[in-house]
């Protein structure tokens, strides 16, 4: 099955690529036959003897555009029945690959992404419960995913592994999928969020007049560690966002649902009331 996958992948290739060719050379080929028949049409007007030239040329053309007609229309048969060739046989390639093999326990292996799903059981005062009723609303098929993350999210304000590990325990989602989906979407959050979320734009407006500087100043009294984006009070989540909508006062930045613009990094951190060595 691979092999005619491969098979109906090359002819499909090859159909565009040839399809490709004739439209480009057709571009070129009309305008100049084009020019040659009206060339022999004003050349005609004056001498009747060249009528007959004209006649063959226009049945020259007209026989070589028919035949164009019929061979592009064949390409563009070709062309549909390997793409449903090459799909229909890429969908049993993907659908004859084994199944990994899941314990009896169902034990979680740790996925290859940065997500990682811890098997410690949850803490007493997280709420296990949500997840439970929200597999029950959401269904237990695979293609429940992101329904689900969404919800997860909104709930916890970010992907608790605890929930995570109980969502692959009641349905047929894999680790493997959370993680690869989780990470593929920037909405998703596998760390927890500050109580106040900080939004710093980082518009063409607000980066030409400073934001990098300001989101820099704002990490470093916040002791935002490298590669993170809350400081360890978990008080502040710093995000850089592409546009808050508010260009005239760049370089603006979001408190929550607040707005401060023509900042410096100074006033920034004061719009926070963050001074060195303080939290709020």
């Amino acid at each position: 099955m691979k092999k005619a996958a491969i098979a109906a992948g090359v002819l499909t290739a090859m159909c565009v690529a040839a399809l490709t060719v004739d439209y480009a050379v057709m571009r070129r080929w009309t305008p100049l036959s084009d020019a040659r028949i009206a060339a022999l049409q004003e050349r005609a007007q004056r001498d009747a003897a060249l009528a007959p030239v004209l006649a063959a040329e226009q049945n020259r053309i007209a026989e070589f555009n028919r035949a164009r007609r019929k061979r592009v229309n064949w390409l563009s048969l070709a062309l549909i029945g390997a793409a449903a060739g090459f799909l229909s046989a890429s969908k049993r390639v993907l659908a004859a690959e084994p199944e990994p093999v899941r314990k009896p326990e169902r034990a979680v292996a740790q996925p290859a992404q940065s997500l990682v799903l811890k098997t410690a059981p949850a803490a007493p005062e997280f709420d296990i419960s949500f997840v439970d009723r929200l597999v029950a609303q959401e269904g237990r098929t695979t293609d429940a995913a992101i329904p689900i993350l969404h919800a997860i999210q909104a709930h916890y304000r970010y992907l608790p592994d605890e929930a995570l590990l109980r969502v692959c325990e009641l349905t047929e989602i894999t680790p493997a999928q959370i993680a690869g989906t989780s990470s593929f979407y920037k909405r998703f959050r596998q760390s927890p969020v500050g109580d106040h979320i900080v939004r710093v734009c980082h518009g063409t407006a607000c980066h030409v007049a400073g934001a990098r500087q300001i989101t820099d100043e704002l990490r470093r009294r916040l002791a935002i560690p490298e590669g993170g984006d809350t400081d360890p009070t978990r008080a502040f989540t710093i995000e850089e966002v592409a546009c808050l909508g508010c260009c005239s006062l760049a370089p603006v930045m979001m408190v929550d649902e607040h707005t401060a613009g023509k900042l410096t990094p100074a006033t920034a951190c004061d719009a926070l009331a963050v001074k060195p060595g303080e939290r709020t």
